[in-house]
């Protein structure tokens, strides 16, 4: 038994060519375009907005890293199946050190699929490859857009003054946190109240004027102890 095993082994190692020059040529091409699509993504739509060069390099890392192994392994016939399980397990990263906003997860999801797409995609024409990449490129400049939606910041407050908390007391309390914080609410959002420590958690909504977007706009809660 172990002697036909090894034969097979010398026979599928005999079989494998040193060099397909076919091969190499598609798949360059390929991981060029596919680099080239998330580049334009990440370089023109996420960056210019986030600027955090630590996920500009993940994203540049991880489609690298999809892309080849989709792409090497899909001659071991595992297709569509190890495709949807690599999804899932970057699908579920979660980073001990920092808690990764909801832009950021978006951005890694809709890299994730380019990669695999375009990996997988060897039996549809360029021109449909194309078009299925433009697409993504299209959607996300329409949604990145200051001209088609504007970009609401929240901020989580711990208010002291318990007393204008009250529905009948809106608007003082939205004209005390437009003095207090300089920031143009547009809406407040009454949370936990603490009637032992006259405080409570507001949530507060504005315009924001720039385009960069603030990492701590993502924080929904102040973090417990441990965490």
């Amino acid at each position: 038994m172990d002697t036909l095993i090894d034969t097979a082994e010398e026979a599928l190692l005999l079989s494998t060519p040193v060099m397909d020059a076919e091969g190499i040529m598609q798949l360059l091409l390929r991981f060029l375009f596919n680099f080239l699509v998330v580049g334009v993504i990440i370089h023109f739509f996420y960056y210019p907005k986030s600027r955090r060069r630590d996920y500009y390099f993940t994203f540049s890392l991880v489609c690298v890293c999809v892309f080849f192994l989709i792409m090497l392994m899909g001659s071991v016939k595992l297709k569509i199946g190890f495709a949807l399980g690599i999804f899932a397990i970057f699908g579920i990263i979660r980073y001990r050190t920092e808690s990764v906003p909801i832009r950021e997860m978006t951005y890694l999801f809709m890299i994730i699929s380019i990669s695999v797409i375009n990996a997988l995609s060897v039996q549809i024409s360029f021109a449909e490859l194309f078009v299925t990449n433009a697409i993504f490129i299209l959607v996300t400049w329409i949604l990145e857009s200051e001209k088609w939606l504007k970009y609401t910041s929240c901020k989580l407050i711990l208010y002291d003054k318990i007393e204008l908390i009250t529905p009948d007391k809106y608007e003082e309390l939205m004209a005390d946190l437009i003095r207090r914080t300089g920031l143009p609410i547009c809406k407040i959002e009454v949370g936990h109240i603490d009637f032992l420590r006259d405080a409570a958690y507001i949530k507060v909504y504005y315009d924001a004027d720039g385009q960069e977007t603030n990492s701590i706009d993502t924080l929904t809660r102040l973090p417990r102890e441990g965490e």
